[in-house]
């Protein structure tokens, strides 16, 4: 794609909505404020809806055209006079056209519709579920972002116009509802039913209305003048205790960062017994929506993990009711402003308020490396993309958009310093609360604090994809000092991703155990640094910028040397180069090999991690080859031991990253086969018979992953006997999960078979046929092509276009690239073809790297 400046990226931001080929609105009239009433009958799966509009009409028109989908619009007048209505479905718009041509100023809009509830997450949509008596019940709530609004009522459905909002509803006797703001008036009507009323919202975008109802229960507490809520299905509020009181700190700590209290009377945080392919939470303002494995603490089912998880989901959505729904993009094209953020506020919040977790250390080893691993492919593209079509902007939730744009903030920070950071975020909020925004004003706002230019760094890390490589040469010490010279160049895992490019590359340069320097690499030519000390040096000290760093081997060999010596972000940063630099050709596998030599006993748990995690993934590589077998003994011999010192039960007073890491190694190990592995979890399974919560809760699920990927015929029918008896929504989820993570084939069949009964509700359909892509990606995505129609009924349709191709994402098959292409080129419309290519270019990366590490990997296996 054509690289853009800046200056055109805002104006297409800003402006192209009146360019005929974009699809988007023309700003000739815009809505002020809707009064919307919706009427949902649950068991007929429909809805009926009538809304009053006031428009601000800007220049005389005749015609308006706002976005509505799947909606049968039945009446229309304005300001009182009737009007025809005109629907376009491929464009998802609704063209209203008035009695005359109408003069500038505020007018009203009035439509009535009806519409469909949907079985999975797009619009009004149902989540079935059954009560712990068995009783079937069923759940309604809406989700929006990006372009499902239109599905609930006729809108201007962009993020720019912003309105006030009004929600009325009719909800059975005994029933809860609940909107983004306290409902004002519940009256009784004349059939038995309640008439909620709820009241006016602040001016914000359509996608982050919210409407709910169902036989529920709330809890609350107070944050301050703050009503923080929790509701789910009844009998299990007490789970989200732990939600409450941590919504109630993060609430504390982000009035205080944002300088800004947040503005809402309450914040709901609700709980959908179900899940969804696209999402797991949504920052629905003052009702954010949770499905409830990223909400619930189940004493009897929830890990550490899952506790930390859940901390950080709530901490992200929470980020939200400033970055994104107080201050929004313009326009999808800057939806990093809104997903980058709060990736990166969910990981320093948990750093700041639960230091035990070395939240830090965490996102060094996980969302720095899932960025900077698409970002060296051809499947990379800048963090702000130009999009168009609602294929696009579904397509823009990636990597890229969470895991780098949460990098480049942090480094951002780490340059510019915490303190001057956070004051130039404070003056962005309060200049743009309740507005629209273009990246480069936060640039603006965070240069005019610091007192020194942004926008130079961060134009390079916005508005290209790739990543810096950093090569380090001549590591000298000269009286006391140490001196190197350093070359950009640029890191690839593909020839595409391995074009000359350059950045401003801000980094910090020291020697181990001395203070480091700040640097900033500007260009392929070379250039010295000096900074204190004589022991190894490490460029990007804490790993707090965006970048691969590649040493000579003198260099190499000194951080080998040296490894215990360094900050924990220090060591598990260069286990994640060493081995990428070897996937990209750079260097020989041997060096991770030599580095993580030097993790033992004594070292972090997270360190630990991080090994299997490449282990992990060289089992994966190498699957069906021959180096498979003395890889799995390999690994086995390398971790087993760790597990035995770890044990299976927890021990008193052990660390959080202990509890985390005890849960890793049984799955890991569980998944190579480990024989003691598997029999701990069969022992375990059996007495599931008699006792659904026998299994610890710290380590319920690698248990059961371990069962399930080890299943014998007879096994998988009692798991999934188990998971039809199951009570708990999420525990059922989970198991009906696990039927496709079997390694058997036989197995394997059998649970496709299961997506063409009626036992499995839609959003269950999705995740198992996800699950068998992840084990058995041909068999999946053969299927899938085979049964298209059957596996559109159930996938969401923002997730359609990319949920087909990335099935065959794992397969090792020379033919499975030219299936995807032929899939996607005979089924999907252009504009949604680009997830193919990005499917298609992860795979060649990975035959690529399996070529290239092939002999070494057999050297250290001894084959």
């Amino acid at each position: 794609m054509k690289k853009l400046s800046v200056a055109a990226l805002a104006l297409l931001a800003t402006t192209a909505a009146t360019a005929p080929d974009t699809g988007r609105l023309s700003r000739s009239a815009v809505p002020v404020s809707y009064d919307i009433t919706v009427i949902p009958d649950a068991k007929a799966m429909t809805f009926t809806g009538s809304e009053t509009i006031a428009v601000d009409v800007r220049e005389p028109v005749r015609t308006l055209t706002l976005n509505a989908a799947d909606l049968d619009v039945t009446a229309a007048t304005f300001d009182g006079a009737n009007a025809t209505v005109r629907a376009d479905t491929d464009a998802q718009t609704l063209t209203v056209t008035l009695p005359t041509t109408t003069t500038a100023g505020r007018h009203t809009l009035a439509l009535r519709w009806s519409g469909k509830i949907n079985t999975s997450a797009a619009g009004l949509f149902a989540i079935d579920y059954n009560n712990a008596d068995g009783s079937p019940s069923r759940m309604l709530a809406t989700q929006f972002e990006a372009p499902d609004a239109r599905r609930f009522a006729p809108m201007w459905d962009e993020p720019d116009f912003k309105a006030r909002f009004k929600l009325a509803t009719i909800a059975p006797a005994g029933q809860l509802a609940f909107s983004n703001m306290p409902a004002t008036s519940v009256a009784t009507t004349a059939d038995g039913k309640q008439l909620y009323r709820f009241g006016e919202t602040p001016v914000m975008s359509s996608y982050l209305l919210f409407l709910g109802m169902g036989d529920l229960e709330r809890r609350t507490v107070m944050a301050g003048k703050t009503e923080i809520g929790v509701i789910t299905r009844r009998g299990v509020s007490a789970q989200g205790d732990y939600a409450l009181a941590q919504a109630k700190r993060l609430l504390t700590y982000y009035n205080s960062y944002f300088g800004q209290p947040y503005p809402l009377p309450k914040l709901d945080m609700i709980a959908g017994p179900g899940s969804s392919q696209f999402f797991g939470a949504m920052e629905n303002w003052g009702a954010i929506f949770y499905f409830e494995n990223e909400l619930l603490v189940d004493p009897a089912r929830t890990t550490e993990s899952g506790r930390q998880r859940i901390f950080t989901v709530v901490a992200h959505e929470m980020a939200h009711q400033w970055f994104g729904d107080l201050v929004t993009m313009a326009w999808w094209d800057d939806l990093w402003l809104n997903e980058g953020f709060a990736s990166w506020m969910e990981a320093k919040s948990a750093a700041d308020l639960n230091p035990g977790w070395q939240a830090s250390a965490q996102a060094v080893a996980g969302a720095r490396e899932q960025a900077l691993t698409l970002d060296a492919t051809a499947a990379t593209h800048p963090i702000v993309r130009h999009v168009e079509t609602v294929d696009q902007i579904s397509d823009a939730f990636d990597n890229i958009t969470y895991a780098k744009g949460q990098a480049v903030i942090g480094m951002l920070e780490a340059t510019l310093g915490p303190d001057r950071f956070r004051d130039g975020i404070r003056r962005y909020m309060a200049r743009y609360k309740y507005g629209n925004t273009v990246t480069d004003q936060l640039w603006a706002e965070l240069a005019a604090a610091a007192g020194r230019p942004v926008a130079t760094v961060a134009h390079d890390f916005t508005l290209q994809g790739g990543v810096p490589l950093v090569s380090v040469t001549n590591v000298r010490c000269v009286g006391g000092t140490a001196t190197a010279s350093l070359t950009q160049g640029r890191f690839g895992l593909d020839e595409a991703s391995k074009a000359p490019q350059t950045w401003h590359v801000p980094l910090l340069a020291g020697t181990v155990g001395a203070r480091p320097t700040s640097v900033t690499v500007t260009g392929p030519a070379a250039m010295p640094i000096r900074t204190p000390g004589c022991g190894a040096l490490i460029v990007n000290v804490g790993k707090g910028s965006y970048l691969r760093t590649l040493y000579d081997e003198p260099a190499h060999a000194a951080i080998v040397r040296d490894y215990p010596r360094l900050s924990l972000n220090d060591r598990l940063g260069t286990l994640g180069d060493d081995f990428a630099l070897a996937a990209g050709g750079y260097q020989d596998l041997s060096r991770w090999f030599a580095l993580q030599d030097r993790i033992g006993a004594g070292s972090s748990a997270w360190e630990w991690n991080v090994l299997a995690d490449g282990l992990s993934y060289l089992r994966k590589l190498y699957a069906g080859t021959p180096l498979a077998e003395p890889l799995r003994v390999r690994n086995l011999a390398r971790l087993s031991p760790v597990l035995q010192r770890l044990g299976y039960a927890a021990r008193a007073g052990e660390s959080p990253a202990d509890t985390v890491l005890r849960e890793e190694l049984i799955s890991f190990l569980g998944k190579n086969g480990d024989p003691a592995v598997v029999t701990r979890a069969r022992t375990y399974v059996a007495t599931m018979r008699s006792n659904p919560t026998a299994i610890p809760a710290a380590i319920r699920q690698p248990i059961l992953e371990t069962f399930a990927a080890n299943a014998t015929a007879a096994e998988w029918d009692q798991l999934q006997a188990l998971a039809m008896a199951e009570t708990s929504p999420v525990a059922k989820n989970r198991l009906l999960s696990l039927l496709g993570s079997t390694r058997d084939e036989g197995n394997t069949r059998r649970a496709l078979d299961l997506l063409g009964t009626d036992r499995l509700t839609t959003p269950q359909k999705a995740s198992l046929l996800r699950s068998i892509g992840n084990n058995h990606p041909d068999l999946a995505f053969d299927w899938a092509v085979a049964h298209a129609a059957q596996v559109s009924g159930f996938v969401e349709e923002s997730s359609r276009a990319r949920f087909v191709p990335s099935l065959g994402q794992g397969s090792n098959d020379p033919a499975m690239p030219g299936k995807i292409m032929a899939y996607v080129n005979g089924s999907l419309p252009e504009g949604a073809r680009d997830v193919g290519r990005r499917t298609v270019a992860q795979i060649s990366v990975r035959k690529a790297t399996a070529d290239r590490l092939r002999a070494a990997t057999a050297s250290w296996v001894g084959n």
